[in-house]
């Protein structure tokens, strides 16, 4: 027995004694502990507890040299890491320089930096719901929604971040920035100011799933790899170089989302199963929640003229909330730029230069001196005595910021807006005619219309061949951030869109507010879409800017898709070969056409491939249409149409 356990000893040493001179050390240490004592911040991640369990991811950059400092959270789910390590650098500014970050403003102020993920993205716990609905209502039955995530997370963020003072403000863009809007249902004593900006805020009425009922396809990509799995791993791939070929080879929007895989996504389900504006959309409007009493917290909501995803929200919640905001804690900051376009240089947008940066200025005169006056504990006489107007309005055109008392104003004091009346003519001609008429009922004219044939097999570009597919890397091709400036001359050359052109103006027109378009058409199909588009023409020469000679600029521009003419909720069947009056407001403008320009208006039944398209033949949900539902049809439209503007008074129109 001792000589067969010596033996088994012996073969083990033998053994243990060849393996190792057969392997190597491990050069990897069981943890590495990065030298970070130079960086000028702090960086923590932890999981805050939300109170039925779930734990948020949570990034927390503190200033190195922090005392009593405020906190500004970001809630999104768009992943914290990635938001707060947009750089290898030992510097705060370095690794906050990219999205959703106003990097400047925050190490400038001092701010410790919190970035969140919501539940059920990225490092959350818990389940992701797009644009979860409010607890306790017919769509979300739970008691947990994001101001109760919101809530939570500040209650532990002033009682677990030791370096500040206890005052937090919320902030952020896009859906981000429709989380600073939910957080004002129900606020935390400690949330000390918001800023929305460019926030969604209805996704059928004009934010970023339907315009007026018509569905924008382009962005089945995002409800694919933003729902689909949690960190955003899902792809939506390429099949062809123009993404006009995509859609027009898929047939429907529900066919190609088929072909995707998105009906493996929840959300994406929900919106086949409500197509039109129903209880799921009304209740989900935050315009509608948040005006059902007065905000208590200062809130800047910011809005981008030029804004190709979220156009509707910031005026939509202003218009709403403004009326019982009689401590004047709401303001608005109206800019030129594209979506987000506030956070970087807004010298320009695409050909358009506005003779400033536009996106600094609203950093350091509005953005930073509201933050520091709401979350500094001791804000220095300069931010004291900044005055931040009530509305800030950029005026493209004259490219002049405006100081302004409410919204929509053609100026600080002395002028007013009246809705006049651009009426379309014969021979492509328009006319402003002064007072809007009454209500179209009938054409004074039977036979004043012009006409065109839309054809759903060739359905108009919304913008020039070909399409690259939405994205923001501009190496790439991907310049959708900007399409809403590109040059409209391609669409106004089609036969089948409609061109009606002022004579040369003589005098400056200019219009603060949402114009209104007044259309009287008929269809020989029994279901259409219009497209109503107002245009800045350019002199035919531009010295200064060649590539300017001419160049159609959309000052406002939407969609509307006629089955609901008579009610959102519910669709109906048009009658065919009808002259019918539709209404619809274009997104806000505020703009002065100048002299030496021209005033356009297109008209056309189809933007491709960023709305899907009308078969022009009613069936019951366009997502499910057939190859043979999509016919062509005869589109009129009559001389009784016109485009209401809100035109400012001539004194307020010069008026500096």
């Amino acid at each position: 027995m001792k000589k067969s356990a010596l033996a088994l000893a012996v073969l083990a040493s033998v053994f243990l004694s060849a393996h190792a001179q057969n392997t190597l050390p491990s050069e990897t240490p069981e943890e590495f502990k990065a030298p970070v004592d130079s960086f000028d911040y702090i960086k923590r991640t932890v999981m805050i507890p939300m109170r039925d369990g779930v734990h948020l991811n949570t990034v927390i950059v503190i200033p190195r040299k922090a005392r009593h400092a405020p906190l500004l959270l970001t809630r999104t789910p768009y992943g914290a890491e990635g938001m707060t390590s947009l750089a290898e650098s030992s510097q705060m500014e370095s690794i906050l320089q990219g999205y959703d970050n106003q990097a400047d403003v925050i190490v400038k102020g001092g701010y410790i930096r919190v970035v969140q993920d919501v539940r059920g993205k990225y490092g959350s716990q818990g389940d992701y719901v797009m644009n979860r609905p409010m607890a306790g209502t017919e769509f979300n039955p739970t008691p947990i929604d994001h101001s109760t995530d919101t809530w939570d997370t500040i209650e532990w963020l002033t009682k677990n971040v030791p370096e500040s003072n206890g005052k937090v403000g919320i902030i952020g863009g896009s859906y981000d920035g429709y989380l600073p809007l939910i957080a004002l249902v129900n606020p935390h004593p400690a949330l000390k100011v918001a800023v929305p900006m460019n926030p969604m805020v209805d996704g059928w009425r004009g934010d970023d799933w339907f315009h007026n009922g018509a569905f924008r396809q382009v962005n089945l990509a995002y409800i694919l790899e933003q729902v689909v799995t949690r960190r955003n791993d899902a792809r939506w791939f390429t099949s062809n170089y123009d993404d006009y070929d995509t859609f027009m080879r898929a047939g429907s929007a529900g066919a190609l989302a088929r072909q995707r895989g998105v009906e493996q996504s929840g959300f994406w389900r929900k919106v086949l199963a409500h197509p039109s504006y129903d209880a799921f959309w009304q209740s989900q409007a935050v315009d509608q929640i948040l005006a059902k009493q007065p905000v208590t917290v200062p809130t800047l909501l910011v809005h981008s003229l030029w804004d190709a995803e979220d156009i509707y929200g910031a005026i939509a919640v202003y218009k709403a909330i403004k009326p019982k905001d009689k401590d004047n804690k709401v303001l608005l900051v109206i800019g030129p730029w594209n979506h987000g376009g506030q956070d970087g240089d807004g010298s320009k947008l695409g050909a358009i230069k506005f003779g400033s940066d536009t996106g600094l200025h609203f950093r350091e005169e509005i953005l930073q001196p509201f933050l520091d006056r709401y979350l500094k504990d001791d804000p220095s006489p300069e931010v004291l005595a900044a005055k931040i107007a009530p509305v800030t309005a950029f005026e493209t055109g004259s490219n002049k910021w405006r100081a302004l008392d409410n919204w929509p104003a053609g100026c600080a004091s002395g002028c007013a807006i009246t809705p006049a009346a651009l009426k379309l003519g014969a021979n492509a001609t328009l006319q402003l005619n002064g007072a809007a008429p009454a209500a179209l009922r009938a054409p004074a004219q039977k036979n004043a219309y012009d006409e065109y044939i839309a054809d759903p097999a060739k359905p108009v570009p919304y913008r020039a061949r070909p399409i690259a597919a939405v994205g923001y890397d501009e190496a790439k091709g991907q310049t959708w951030p900007r399409w809403l400036v590109d040059d409209q001359r391609e669409a106004s050359g089609r036969t089948d869109v409609l061109t009606y052109t002022s004579e040369v103006l003589a005098t400056p027109v200019k219009i603060s507010g949402e114009p209104v378009a007044h259309l009287l058409a008929a269809t020989s199909g029994t279901d259409a879409d219009w497209v109503v588009k107002l245009i800045d023409v350019y002199p035919d020469q531009v010295a200064s800017q060649p590539e300017l000679g001419g160049y159609q600029l959309m000052v406002s521009a939407d969609i509307f898709r006629g089955r609901y003419r008579e009610s959102l909720e519910h669709a109906k069947a048009i009658i065919a070969n009808k002259p019918l009056p539709y209404r619809f407001a274009l997104p806000t403008a505020n703009h002065v056409f100048l002299p030496g320009h021209r005033i356009m208006v297109q008209i056309q039944s189809s933007w491709f491939p960023l709305y899907d398209r009308n078969p022009q033949t009613f069936v019951p949900n366009i997502f499910h249409a057939q190859p043979a539902d999509y016919q062509k049809a005869t589109q009129r439209i009559y001389h009784d149409s016109y485009i209401e503007l809100p035109l400012v008074s001539k004194s307020g129109a010069q008026r500096e």
